[in-house]
């Protein structure tokens, strides 16, 4: 299952890498993405149902990204997104914006299968359109 919204976000990624942002600015993003998605859907399915759609979402694009493979390790009833964080950016910034991406489309996927595409377009759509368009946290402080 492939979505328009999915692509956008990943494509959004490469487009990011391939203008030169580093591997920093990428993985801020990322992760300000992954705190969106906490915001929207631990409410709904709380955190211990967002951490296992999180690590099975992780288990699968760790398939073609196996450096991402130590974020992986101890999620059991949270993301822990330090772990990703560094995974991230441990990798050129090519590589982790297409991990980075591979990880967050097969999230929406997941969910998707689970909730139907329709439902979940409507709880992270925004969250898609929105989240390379604006600063990250770190961004703001500086």
């Amino acid at each position: 299952m492939e979505h328009q919204e999915s692509n956008g976000l990943t494509h959004g990624l490469g487009q990011l890498a391939a203008q030169g942002a580093d591997v920093a600015r990428l993985a801020s993003a990322i992760v300000s993405t992954w705190v969106k998605i906490e915001s929207a859907l631990a409410p709904v399915i709380g955190k211990r149902g967002l951490a296992a759609l999180y690590e099975r979402s992780l288990h699968m694009a760790r398939t073609g990204h196996p450096w991402l493979a130590p974020a992986h390790e101890g999620v059991e009833t949270t993301m822990d997104l330090t772990a990703l964080k560094a995974a991230l950016k441990g990798q050129d910034s090519a590589s982790a914006a297409a991990g980075g991406g591979a990880h967050l489309q097969a999230f929406y996927e997941v969910l998707g299968s689970l909730i139907s595409p329709s439902l979940t377009h409507r709880l992270l759509g925004s969250i898609w359109e929105h989240s390379l368009n604006e600063p990250t946290t770190e961004e703001k402080l500086s």
